[in-house]
């Protein structure tokens, strides 16, 4: 405990991706140019043993290892004694919600051979009593290319053995395979080798029990006799190479006979089914709707424990400094897991990957931090943008495609897509238990499973936050989360007149705890689960690479049909972060954001010159006109093409055509992932390679860019001061203290090139004017010097960004006045930044800023100050934004 007592909020923290191409000892390289940047916490991507080849750590396989690829245990050790050295803290992003699925998952291949009499069971998500009788007590596998049937009898199921091992194989895939139905082969190779021990361990095997889980002594008890029996067998292929060859003989029997091969299989725990019907038939929760990410029930004290044991080792010890929960919203009980966190880790940081939509504010019964930034990121984006302009964007965009586009509709439409589709699996789970709660109503029976389908989808459709927080078991509802409900039902209803509103209002009853019962209970903790990855795969996945009129507020978390943020939307929430969560995080680039932070700054420009946007894309589109092939690509999808470009450029065609495969893919209105159209994605790649091969675009597209260059840079620099002054822990993406113009992933996780920065930092570090610095803006050299400069001075001056430093809006007055961004922490620190920068084209008209009295310095240009009065234009005549600190007297 005595580490414990000692433990630190982080004053800054940037995020290292590792994975096999960057790994512990990669870390330890550049932790001494973090801790010279000025970091205080290294903030590391997941690095429990991940599935092999795994570039994020989400998908862990092993709660009790290091993943080997980074260097395991011992390159664990190393990495954490750099930190140590260098006096630098460390945070974890942890997984609770979900594991991979593999044979390197231990406990997820012991279900798969053992069903529900495992030792493992109770760990994983599962239905065992499915509706569908065929798959009672069994797990759909939905691996198969093409129908059972078909697959089977080409031979592309094999049983596999060696050594008294026994395997399925299918390609690179291979499953564990039934105690119980091993007697087959064995009782078979025992006639071949006329062995009677081989009978006995083929008869022990068939004879072994199928207790329930709950009955865990027995499920302990069968453990224990199949281990026996298998070192038996192992030792009788070991002693009498006869057998071996008897049992080899057994199973290429069982693969040549096409009838007897589905008989032993259908004995096995789990059905090999063809991959599309995962999306109707899958028996088990998954992380969204990828099937290899099985859900965990962490809510269970022994599986938290389980899991949990490494995280709470490393933050008693002092490896941690705290931990980022990735997905809460997936888990059952979200504040229980919390509290439980808490009880174990009193002193550690805790943040949440929480996505908050405008309007919603982070629990205050969570024992946490805060979130993980995206509330900040999608403010500040919504901040910089010009809400006229982009209600003159609406126009152009709908004029250029040729559509009218109203948002939420439209949105709303997109997750009943999806809910039809890659979710359709869990609408029909949570159907089968909602029947059962009409059958045991009277008032209620007469409801077709039809009818019940089609009124969930519209209600989990019409929710716009990702999940309400209702727990029956503590009598625990909140008004936000009965309004969230109401309005939910209200707007289905409206949509969907031709279903009984009777049946919607009963949903919502139930959801909202007004009708009850242990059904009712089961149903409405799992519709919980279910509603946030309905609005992520339909929003995030979705809507956001459909609907264009401006991709920079397509963001995670984000409302692109907003027209931006006030200046008192942003000063309102500041406030209100630092008096409920001063340590929240606050980021502006994450590994799942949709594009860069300086892209997004970019792009923000276009909202001020709506109209030169409208001419010069129209003029694009014309230019580009002979390099379309069948009309494609699409209008909608072009204009999002073009905002791409102007966001990232200069890009290569090989970045560019990679990015948009997946942007087409996502939106699925083209083609999709699991149903590609060759023909529009052949077109859409010929059409980015002819557009960046032509001389007249490409020149065009440079002179464009170079219109919103300077402007954009101004707004990067804008927010970045901003998420290192405000309320709350700033955190850098890897690589993003220089322009960061990467996309989605796998973009953002190219290698970053930290031999260069650790280069320019020197450069700041002998010294450089402010004239010097902007003379490199081309290199990031001024980003560089922002984030170096802040934190430094949150270094040398905690107690300025503390939970105690307070947070009070500045303001200017003149006719430029809301071109002003401004604060004041405490009473020691201002921000200052500009907005709108194209509009304002640095003519400030003799707006001024009041500042408070005393001494200020500028820690950006070293000019100093007077309180009072201070012209806009002389205080940011040298550096775009400013960074003011009182001197002493």
């Amino acid at each position: 405990m005595e580490r414990q007592e000692k433990r630190r909020v982080p004053r800054s923290t940037y995020r290292l991706q590792l994975h096999a191409g960057f790994t512990f000892d990669d870390a330890i390289q550049v932790a001494g140019y973090l801790k010279d940047l000025g970091v205080s916490h290294v903030y590391s991507s997941p690095y429990l043993q991940a599935a092999p080849g795994s570039m994020h750590g989400y998908n862990v396989v092993d709660h009790e290892k290091v993943n080997e690829e980074l260097g395991g245990e011992e390159g664990h050790r190393r990495f954490c004694e750099k930190l140590k050295e260098l006096q630098l803290g460390q945070v974890l992003d942890i997984v609770p919600n979900h594991m991979a699925t593999g044979p390197e998952n231990r406990s997820w291949w012991d279900v798969l051979e053992n069903g529900p009499s495992s030792r493992h069971s109770t760990w994983f998500d599962v239905d065992w009593h499915s509706s569908e009788v065929k798959l009672q007590n069994k797990i759909l596998i939905p691996v198969l290319g093409d129908q059972y049937g078909r697959v089977l009898s080409a031979n592309q199921l094999q049983i596999e053995q060696e050594c008294g091992q026994f395997r399925l194989r299918y390609f690179d895939e291979q499953f564990p395979l039934s105690p119980r139905s091993l007697a087959i082969p064995l009782a078979r190779a025992a006639q071949f080798a006329a062995n009677a021990t081989l009978s006995f361990v083929a008869d022990s095997l068939s004879r072994l029990p199928e207790p329930e889980p709950q009955e865990s002594d027995l499920v302990l008890s069968r453990h224990r006799d199949k281990v026996v029996i298998y070192e038996l067998l192992g030792r009788l292929c070991t002693e009498q190479p006869e057998i071996g060859d008897a049992i080899a003989k057994a199973v290429n029997e069982l693969n040549q006979n096409y009838d007897a091969l589905d008989e032993f299989l259908n004995l096995q725990n789990y059905r090999l089914a063809y991959w599309r019907t995962a999306d109707q038939e899958l028996g088990y929760r998954r992380f969204f709707d990828v099937n290899t990410l099985i859900g965990l029930r962490v809510e269970r004290p022994d599986v938290f424990s389980a899991t949990h044991r490494r995280i709470f080792e490393w933050l008693m010890d002092g490896a941690l400094d705290g931990v980022r929960v990735d997905h809460p919203d997936g888990l059952r009980d979200p504040q229980q897991y919390f509290e439980r966190l808490r009880s174990r880790a009193p002193q550690a940081w805790i943040i949440a990957e929480k996505i908050l939509q405008p309007n919603e504010s982070l629990r205050s019964d969570w024992p946490i931090a805060g979130t993980s930034g995206y509330d900040f990121l999608n403010l500040c984006n919504g901040l910089l943008v010009h809400g006229p302009g982009l209600e003159r964007l609406s126009e152009v965009y709908q004029e250029f495609i040729g559509e009218t586009v109203e948002f939420e509709a439209f949105a709303r439409d997109l997750k009943l897509n999806v809910q039809r589709e890659a979710l359709g699996s869990d609408v029909n789970r949570l159907t089968s238990i909602f029947v059962e709660v009409c059958e045991n109503n009277r008032d209620r029976r007469d409801y077709t499973r039809a009818e019940i389908r089609r009124a969930l989808r519209e209600i989990a459709s019409c929710f716009s936050i990702y999940r309400t927080y209702v727990v029956p078991s503590r009598e625990q509802i909140k008004d936000e989360d009965r309004n969230e409900i109401g309005k939910a039902i209200a707007k289905a209803k409206a949509a969907r007149p031709d279903l009984d509103p009777a049946l919607m209002d009963f949903i919502g009853d139930v959801l909202a705890l007004r009708a009850r019962g242990a059904l009712e209970s089961e149903f409405l903790l799992r519709f919980q689960q279910f509603t946030s990855p309905v609005m992520a795969k339909g929003m995030e996945d979705t809507a956001f690479y459909c609907y264009n009129r401006m991709i920079g507020l397509n963001e995670v978390g984000g409302s692109p049909e907003r027209n931006g943020v006030s200046m008192a939307e942003f000063h309102d929430y500041c406030a209100r972060l630092q008096a409920a969560h001063p340590h929240t995080m606050n980021t502006l680039a994450t590994h799942d954001t949709k594009r860069g932070d300086d892209v997004r700054a970019r792009l923000a420009v276009l909202t001020e010159i709506p109209d030169r946007w409208k001419v010069t894309v129209e003029r694009w589109a014309r230019i580009n006109a002979q390099f379309k092939a069948a009309n494609f690509p699409d209008l909608n999808t072009e204009y999002f093409l073009y905002q791409t470009i102007v966001g990232a450029w200069p890009i290569t065609v090989e970045r560019l055509t990679a990015y948009m495969e997946k942007a087409a893919r996502e939106a699925k209105q083209q083609t999709s992932w699991t149903q590609q159209n060759k023909e529009f994605e052949d077109a859409l790649k010929n059409f980015i390679e002819r557009i960046l091969g032509s001389q007249e675009f490409v020149a065009d597209v440079e002179g464009f860019v170079g219109q919103v260059l300077a402007p954009g840079r101004i707004n990067s620099l804008a927010q970045t001061l901003m998420k290192l002054t405000a309320p709350g822990v700033p955190d850098t993406y890897q690589g993003g203290e220089l322009w960061d113009l990467r996309l989605v992933d796998p973009d953002n996780r190219t290698p970053v090139d930290y031999a260069v920065r650790r280069s320019m930092l020197t450069e700041l570090n002998a010294g450089m004017s402010a004239e010097e610095i902007m003379q490199r803006m081309d290199s990031g050299l001024p980003k560089l010097w922002v984030t170096h400069q802040v934190l430094q001075l949150r270094r040398e001056k905690p107690e300025w960004f503390s939970e105690s430093a307070g947070y009070a809006p500045l303001h200017a007055s003149g006719p430029k006045a809301e071109h002003v961004v401004a604060y004041l922490r405490g009473k020691s620190v201002i921000t200052c930044v500009s907005r709108w920068n194209a509009i304002l084209a640095g003519g400030w008209d003799a707006t001024a800023i009041d500042l408070p009295s005393g001494r200020w310095k500028n820690e950006l240009t070293g000019e100093e100050w007077n309180g009072g009065a201070v012209q806009m234009e002389s205080l940011l005549q040298r550096f775009p934004v400013a960074l003011l600190t009182r001197q002493a007297n």
